[in-house]
């Protein structure tokens, strides 16, 4: 298997684990209050929406031969638009649709948890 492909199978797994991880915890906000419930899929989009944006942008770069010193410039760019993607999504979700911010920082917070662990797990079991 390509590396490249291995990469690709691998950045889909992390997300699909984050998936999981904020619908579980969104149904289980849902228990006290629908509203809760709302917030934390709130939360959990605002930290997984980026990083599926930026593995497709990724995955679509990748197919192209990039100049040398190309590759830390699109990843660098690539990583700011994602934080200010995040931002923008909890002010979003806080501002506007008036979401409470418990539910919501924790469901975010356990999705970027679940970022950082998920590929030591994975690592280790393989």
């Amino acid at each position: 298997m390509s590396v490249s492909l291995y990469s690709l199978k691998f950045a889909r797994t992390v997300l699909l684990i984050q998936l999981v991880t904020f619908v579980v915890i969104g149904l289980l906000f849902t228990l006290k209050d629908i509203t809760w419930g709302a917030s934390a899929i709130a939360g959990g989009l605002a930290a997984w929406l980026p990083g599926v944006f930026f593995m497709i942008l990724a995955w679509r770069l990748q197919a192209q031969t990039p100049a040398k010193g190309r590759v830390a410039w699109s990843f660098a760019i690539g990583e700011v638009l994602k934080v200010f993607a995040t931002i923008i999504l909890l002010v979003v979700a806080l501002g506007v649709f008036g979401a409470v911010f418990m539910p919501l920082g924790l469901t975010w917070l356990s999705v970027l948890v679940v970022q950082i662990l998920a590929p030591a797990v994975i690592n280790n079991k393989g």
